[in-house]
């Protein structure tokens, strides 16, 4: 069923743990249980800096790990030909914005290679291509559940603060250095901080 095959099949830890569940409170994008669409009933793609020129190398592919499928983004990240990204991307509706307004952030379950990697947002504003809000995480060789609050998310090359209302995209994204990228995410949705 699951394709075990590339680097990300060899990661450390073969089950999620207990205690990685989703949040109490939120909407869930994807479980990657439906090969064919996400939760919103939309498609992951890939894409690498090769759409400007680059010569980045970027994979997707799903696995199974335990009793959780997972979705894969695997290559090589160059700077050469100005270029630097590898990722995979996700439209959060088929038509029109997305209204997260009444969650607090995004949570993903995550492992990887010990890199860095970025979660980029799109709104209706992100008009050119190199725009987007951005926050960071660092990848762990066992499942883990990652938190990225609304509020850590930096707009780049964009002046106009992130609109929760008007979400278009959301994408996990190696870029920035030459690296290997290996990123694989069980889960991951909106939650809302309860007090």
């Amino acid at each position: 069923m699951a394709d075990e095959r590339g680097p990300s099949a060899g990661l450390s830890g073969d089950a999620p743990e207990a205690g990685l569940e989703r949040p109490a409170q939120g909407w869930l994008i994807d479980d990657f249980r439906d090969a064919g669409r996400s939760q919103l009933g939309t498609s992951w793609r890939v894409v690498s800096d090769q759409v400007m020129g680059g010569v980045s190398s970027a994979r997707m592919h799903r696995i199974q790990s335990g009793d959780r499928d997972a979705l894969c983004l695997e290559g090589e990240v160059s700077l050469e030909n100005n270029g630097g990204f590898a990722q995979i991307n996700l439209d959060l509706a088929a038509d029109g914005p997305l209204d997260a307004s009444d969650y607090s952030g995004i949570w993903l379950v995550q492992r990887g290679n010990g890199a860095d990697y970025s979660l980029h947002l799109k709104t209706s504003a992100t008009r050119l291509p190199w725009q987007s809000y951005r926050a960071g995480f660092t990848s762990t060789s066992d499942w883990t559940l990652v938190r990225l609050p609304f509020a850590d998310f930096a707009p780049y090359r964009i002046d106009r603060p992130l609109d929760l209302a008007r979400l278009k995209r959301l994408g996990l994204v190696a870029i920035g250095r030459e690296m290997t990228a290996e990123l694989c995410v069980a889960e991951l949705g909106f939650y809302t901080e309860t007090l």
